[in-house]
């Protein structure tokens, strides 16, 4: 009997691009649009080294000058432009499955579907929990005085969630607060607000879902939102806050081995991708980081003006 193997259904280079569509179409971090793409990072991130300089020039700055215009001899000053540079650090990281001959015989399901759709699950809750811990990193100190609004330390329903103080929360950003277009919270949060009845369903254009919204926001609901104690926080973003990028890994994204005296197939992933608040570089030179790394404050420093970084954190309670 011929038995359908891991080697007969994952061929790299077509699994590559059935992978990069499944994680457009299930990811709700890069359906949301928090989460954009941008050229630049794209060539820069399929380039060599392990971190992506990202160069800008700072905004003008000044009072113009009613004196020394020109007339009578008197020359205007000249001034220069500022340059500073965001950093970003690449993310790297790898995951192996195996099956027996035995299970797949048996489970009659379509192996390359069944794997391609739990693999990209998988990656894009490694890459949400990737951006959770740079959140927790960027709020804990290069942004704790600029970005955050918390509330947790009122007195009854002072510290808890609700329409006027998740305004107050976009005020952060002052005449920008309107470019803020989505929030992300936990489940527990977004249960409060159903019961406060302030969670709407839009239905886009040929869609086969509602969307919550909260605010005319779109709502991201993921546990992996912090919660300390009773304390919890939701996140809220501008289109294109977040920087993302898939680096292309080639060959080695995706390989397939087989133990042939166990009957084991064994599929290999690996992801290669940048997840970077903009405007916040990545300070100092550890490669790679690891979680832990990336939440922690002292590792971040913030490069743009405040109201370009279009990101908020609001810290609450739900009762």
């Amino acid at each position: 009997m011929a038995e359908t193997r891991l080697a007969d259904v994952i061929v790299p280079e077509v699994w590559n691009d059935y992978f990069l569509e499944k994680t457009a179409e299930r990811s709700v971090l890069i359906n949301s649009g928090i989460v954009a793409n941008d050229p630049e990072i794209a060539r820069k991130a399929n380039g060599g080294g392990e971190f992506v300089q990202l160069p800008f020039f700072n905004d003008l700055t000044g009072e113009e000058e009613r004196g020394g215009i020109g007339f009578d001899g008197a020359p205007l000053t000249t001034d220069k432009i500022d340059t500073e540079k965001d950093i970003a650090v690449k993310i790297f990281g790898g995951k192996s499955w195996g099956s027996t001959d035995f299970a797949g015989l048996l489970s009659g399901a379509d192996p390359m579907g069944t794997i391609a759709d739990r693999v990209v699950d998988f990656w894009n809750k490694r890459k949400q929990v990737a951006l959770v811990s740079t959140l927790n990193g960027v709020f804990g100190g290069a942004l704790a005085g600029t970005h955050v609004l918390d509330i947790s330390g009122g007195t009854g329903a002072a510290a808890v969630i609700d329409a006027s103080s998740t305004i107050d929360a976009g005020a952060k950003l002052g005449d920008v607060a309107g470019d803020l277009t989505a929030i992300a919270m936990h489940s527990l949060t977004y249960a409060k607000l159903q019961k406060d009845q302030l969670i709407k369903y839009v239905e886009p254009a040929n869609a086969k879902i509602k969307i919550p919204t909260y605010l005319g926001k779109t709502v991201i609901v993921d546990d992996s939102m912090p919660k300390d104690g009773d304390v919890f926080t939701s996140y809220l973003f501008a289109p294109g806050a977040v920087a993302h990028e898939r680096i292309n890994l080639g060959r080695i994204a995706v390989e397939h081995d087989r133990d042939t005296a166990a009957g084991i197939d064994v599929m290999i992933t690996r992801e290669g991708y940048i997840m970077h608040i903009r405007g916040v570089k990545w300070k100092v030179t550890t490669p790679n980081p690891t979680n832990a790394q990336l939440a922690t404050a002292d590792n971040w420093e913030r490069v743009y003006e405040p109201k370009n970084i279009r990101v908020v954190a609001f810290k609450h309670k739900v009762a």
